[in-house]
């Protein structure tokens, strides 16, 4: 649990409404690594602009090497997310 006031999904409106409904997991949770922007929705915005922009940008390195290496350096830091 994290030690950051979040806003609940329900409690949600406008901007951090809309980002969460797109970011509703199959258990309709939001991952707390992202609810903890949710008091500056366009923090959230921004975190998901520039994860997208690395993650899935072209390059030499695939999605899944990208990925990859976001585990093993999460794993090296003792980060579970």
């Amino acid at each position: 649990m994290a030690w950051i006031k979040e806003i609940k999904i329900a409690e949600a409106d406008g901007l951090l409404a809309r980002i969460y409904k797109q970011l509703l997991r199959p258990d309709d949770d939001v991952a707390h690594i992202l609810r903890v922007h949710s008091i500056l929705p366009q923090t959230l915005q921004s975190h998901l602009q520039f994860y997208r922009g690395i993650v899935m940008a072209k390059g030499e390195l695939s999605r899944a090497q990208r990925e990859m290496i976001a585990v093993a350096v999460s794993s090296a830091n003792e980060c579970h997310y």
